[in-house]
């Protein structure tokens, strides 16, 4: 059955009811792993999603020898491995710490930093930002106070194109054309203007304002928009900070963007592609370890940038071609590159279907449907909607009752003209997707 019923658009973060945490976040780590139902699941922090060859090979080998063989990327460019055994904590972190990938047991959850990952690989960016990345997360691990935040608190990095800053991070710092940065802090509409030199400084010294913040209101906080606190005070209070940092400031309208990532394929001075549903097999990391050439960027998107400085175009071709034949998207009109799901069912005890194999069965009705505006679909298995992209998109919630509810959700704009005002549907067999589609537009 289809059956079509109002549902109000979600509020912008920027209108979000503060919300006092009695506890600390439970976010997994590499230390503190997470108990599923599919074994213990650990997460690993990867700055800006970077990665050495060697660092992705460790990864792979982690994943292999003790969990289930995959590499899972997150929205954030992360990396988490999932059917862990019990009693591999001390194995896994004695790995990574060799490899370099956890520089800091105080902070290993705490380095969620995001940042455009075609930044210096093409001519659409203002600078290359891996100087910033370094010197932010250098800095965040040497700060005591860092410690504190939560392990959702993200910072992002944006080397002017705009890629990064809709994503809504706590802190975001953007490259601007008069060669200096904005500072803003969650969705607020107003930013601070400083030195590009000043950058990974003034960003730390805003996520410490915002512990501030936390403690002077007496509430317990994971995020800026949880503040019990409209965003220019707190943008004031970060203004302050840095003042007595001695970091020059201008207060100044924030420029807008967009949060999407690069298309599949060859982009600038590297290749792009997007792996289905975040998830890749042991073969198919491999592979891009051996296509990759010095590095890897995971992006928020679920993708992976390859740069391929001085590479032959006929090279790049011939690369792109050993990917797609493992199973890796290189089509810029994949349907891929529009669905999304959390990890379901067997993987979480919560998911009340198997979301990943039905957005797999249905795939083709993405491709056939022009669905409202292009938007994309994420599959959720309850109501947390873990994992799901910012800005307006197509939610598939798993029902209690059996099926799916379809909903619009986000801060984008309502029904257009000659829309019915519909904005939900009820979907009770994952193979009439098309028709769903179709109500929902």
């Amino acid at each position: 059955m289809l059956a079509a019923m109002s549902s109000a658009a979600l509020r912008p973060s920027s209108q979000a009811t503060a919300v006092s945490r009695d506890r600390g976040d439970a976010c997994p780590g590499t230390l503190r792993l997470h108990a599923a139902d599919d074994g213990a699941l650990a997460r690993v922090r990867i700055p800006g999603g970077v990665l050495t060859v060697s660092q992705a090979e460790v990864l792979a080998d982690a994943a292999e020898r003790l969990g289930d063989g995959d590499v899972h990327l997150t929205s954030r460019g992360n990396v988490q491995l999932r059917g862990l055994a019990d009693g591999c904590g001390a194995a896994l972190a004695e790995s990574l710490t060799a490899a370099g990938l956890l520089p800091s047991r105080g902070h290993e959850r705490v380095r969620n930093i995001v940042a455009s990952p075609l930044s210096g690989l093409d001519d659409h960016g203002l600078l290359d930002v891996r100087p910033w990345l370094s010197a932010l997360d250098t800095a965040l691990c040497a700060s005591e106070a860092a410690q504190a935040l939560s392990g959702r608190f993200l910072f992002a990095l944006d080397d002017g194109r705009g890629d990064l800053a809709a994503l809504e991070a706590d802190v975001t710092v953007r490259a601007t054309a008069d060669g200096g940065a904005q500072l803003a802090l969650g969705s607020a509409g107003r930013a601070l203007c400083i030195s590009a030199e000043d950058a990974p400084r003034a960003a730390l010294a805003a996520a410490e304002a915002f512990l501030e913040a936390e403690q002077a209101g007496g509430t317990r906080a994971w995020r800026v928009a949880e503040l019990a606190l409209a965003d220019d005070e707190l943008t004031a209070l970060a203004g302050r900070r840095l003042t007595a940092e001695g970091i020059g400031h201008e207060l100044r309208g924030r420029e807008s963007g967009r949060a999407d990532g690069p298309l599949p394929g060859v982009v600038g001075d590297a290749l792009s592609v997007h792996v289905p549903l975040g998830r890749f097999s042991a073969p198919q990391w491999r592979e891009l370890t051996r296509v990759a050439v010095g590095e890897l960027r995971l992006t928020p998107w679920r993708g992976v940038v390859l740069p391929t400085p001085g590479t032959a175009p006929a090279q790049r071709t011939e690369a792109l071609g050993r990917l797609e034949a493992v199973g890796l998207v290189t089509d810029p009109g994949s349907p891929w590159l529009r669905v999304g799901a959390c990890i379901g069912r067997p993987g979480c005890a919560k998911s009340l279907a198997d979301v990943r194999a039905d957005a797999t069965a249905t795939l083709g009705a993405v491709g056939a449907v022009h669905h409202r505006r292009g938007l994309p679909l994420y599959w959720s298995g309850c109501e947390r909607r873990c994992g799901h992209p910012r800005g307006e998109r197509i939610d598939v919630v798993a029902a209690p009752q059996g099926g799916y509810r379809l909903s619009v959700a986000g801060p984008g704009p309502g029904p257009g003209p000659g829309d019915d005002g519909a904005r939900t549907v009820d979907l009770d067999d994952p193979s009439r997707l098309a028709a769903a589609l179709a109500a929902i537009t």
